[in-house]
């Protein structure tokens, strides 16, 4: 238990000397006593404030590059990266390039501290003073400092999620244990008892958050995400991964993995994750928010209605100097998007597109799903003034160094307006909870517990669900038809996720709740490769840009070694 130990002791230090990175635009640093610290209103607020700097850097997650890398949906351009250790199979219990381990622990740890502290605050000389004007501070302080510690508890549940979906069942810890006060005999908890924690956890925050965040300060907490994470957990725990232990036979703890099959059916599950998401769109439909009609505002706004959630950054260019085209002033490649990935986004008539068919391949981004061009930068698009020059021999095709191995660019999250050579900066925010995934969710476990058409006296069936999302205003690609089947739609929703999120994090732990991730992550991730034959002329050739590696153990994380060695605790299967 030493290192996480010490990562709780370190987070007492962080709880009382709060540095947001820009969070809400919001620094403080304080060098006040403890007890100072939990008696002010104002320093409260502060680490009320602070609670939601262990939210995922997503912009820059591992060693300045995004998950999405270590997935198929994008190759990482700097081959020192600690990215590519996932796609390589070289991490193990010692070595793990995600930190989350860290990161979560003290971020729940912060929030236990907060929660055990709050209400000890002094507004006594408010309380006291009979004025209307001190009366109504007192009232609106005390009203606060309650909202707070529901924040705390919503971000104290998914810190556990994003612990839970990669380590599976763990402590669940309520107090701020630490040096001083000790620490209690500390078991892992059953997967069951983890997720029903959160849940509980997202319930009563969503009693006591707000309607909606004000558009200014979507980086906050409030009802619409409670019921989020609860629609999120509910599905992940109908899902295949949560429900099966198969691949890891022979293990000894199958609690820690895998949900009890007594409690619950796997038909229940899926209705469960259905009736949370419907809460969530009636909800958000008598509020009057619905899916945003453009796409591509969703990621270049703070106040764009179809965010839920989203981690705040200061005006910065680090994201543009990491993932602008190599030929461009100051730009790294970074994140080069895969062919894999580009072969998923449909023909605008909605039918695959398809290399085997001529035309297509002459011309394989024109009559596309728009969703393609406002994500990803493909050969010859105009961008910053100049087509992108991804054919051999082109300023940002290969022949260049460190230009993109796949023959794409990142788009998504990135400002094409910044001068880098003058240090232009601009406002950017990772979101973490938007309104399309609700109805994505939604859409998943209403067909798997009802089917394509039948909507069981919710908002709409599954299939209406999908459609919402594929004829939002700037999309605009054919619904379903109503004969699709219950199998048909189910691909259909999987590949509605992986291009409507694609590089927001979602694609990783879909793959492992749909247990596809050894079948998908095991095939070489392919790239195009582009010769120019003429004036805008090209020729385009899929290629092979890596082979990589996914274990059944990798299904999840280890725990840290050093963990294990001094809590004695079964390690996760095959580590």
């Amino acid at each position: 238990m030493k290192n996480l130990k010490l990562y709780i002791i370190s987070c007492l230090v962080a709880a009382f000397c709060v540095s947001c990175e820009g969070l809400l635009d919001f620094e403080a640093q304080i060098s006040t006593t403890e007890e100072d610290v939990v008696k002010s209103y104002e320093s409260t607020m502060q680490r009320a404030i602070g609670l939601y700097s262990f939210l995922p850097d997503g912009l820059s997650y591992i060693d300045g590059a995004i998950m999405a890398s270590a997935s198929d949906e994008a190759e990482h351009t700097l081959e020192t990266s600690a990215i590519h250790k996932f796609n390589t199979g070289a991490w193990n219990a010692v070595d793990n390039p995600d930190n989350a381990w860290e990161r979560n622990f003290k971020g729940i740890y912060a929030a236990n501290l907060f929660l055990a502290t709050a209400d000890s605050v002094d507004l006594e000389y408010l309380r006291l003073d009979p004025s209307d004007a001190q009366q109504a501070k007192y009232e609106a302080y005390m009203g606060n400092i309650k909202q707070w510690k529901y924040e705390a508890r919503f971000l104290r549940a998914f810190y556990y999620f994003e612990l839970v979906k990669r380590y599976g069942g763990l402590p669940v810890l309520t107090k701020p244990y630490n040096s001083n006060t000790g620490f209690p005999q500390v078991e892992r908890n059953s997967l069951d008892s983890c997720m029903n924690f959160i849940v509980s956890e997202c319930d009563s925050a969503a009693l006591h958050l707000p309607d909606k965040s004000e558009d200014s300060d979507f980086g906050r907490a409030n009802k619409a995400a409670a019921m989020l994470l609860k629609s999120r957990v509910l599905l992940y725990a109908a899902s295949d991964f949560f429900n099966d232990p198969s691949w890891a036979a022979g293990y000894a703890y199958p609690e820690l993995i895998s949900l009890s099959q007594d409690a619950k059916t796997r038909e229940d599950r899926w209705k469960d994750a259905a009736a949370a998401a419907n809460e969530i769109i009636k909800i958000r439909l008598s509020l009057g928010r619905n899916i945003s009609s453009g796409y591509q505002e969703i990621f270049s706004a703070f106040t764009n209605q179809e965010i839920i959630l989203a981690r705040r950054y200061i005006a910065s260019n680090s994201f543009e100097k990491a993932n602008y085209p190599i030929g461009y002033d100051l730009g790294n490649s970074g994140a080069t998007p895969t062919q894999d990935l580009v072969d998923a986004y449909e023909m605008i008539d909605g039918s695959d597109f398809d290399w085997n068919n001529p035309e297509h391949a002459a011309n394989p981004y024109a009559n596309r799903d728009p969703r393609l061009t406002f994500s990803i930068l493909t050969n010859n698009t105009v961008f910053k003034g100049r087509p992108v020059e991804l054919w051999t021999g082109g300023k940002d095709g290969k022949g260049v160094s460190r230009a993109s191995k796949t023959g794409y660019y990142l788009l998504k999250y990135v400002n094409p307006d910044l001068n880098l050579l003058q240090n232009y900066t601009s406002v950017h925010s990772w979101i973490i909870m938007r309104y399309s995934e609700v109805i994505l969710n939604y859409a998943e476990a209403m067909n798997e517990a009802y089917g394509p058409n039948n909507n069981n006296g919710n908002q709409y069936t599954a299939r209406q669900a999908v459609n919402l999302i594929r004829r939002r205003g700037s999309v605009r690609i054919p619904e379903l038809p109503a004969a699709i089947t219950q199998a048909e739609l189910k691909e259909k929703i999987r590949n509605e996720r992986r291009v409507d999120f694609a590089f927001e994090d979602h694609r990783l732990w879909d793959l492992r709740r749909w247990m596809t991730a050894p079948d998908v992550l095991n095939k070489p991730v392919r790239g195009v490769e582009i010769t120019k034959t003429g004036e805008d002329a090209f020729e385009y050739k899929t290629v092979v840009v890596e082979n990589r590696i996914f274990l059944p153990n990798m299904y999840l994380y280890p725990i840290p070694q050093s963990d294990i060695n001094l809590t004695g605790w079964e390690q996760n299967p095959g580590w």
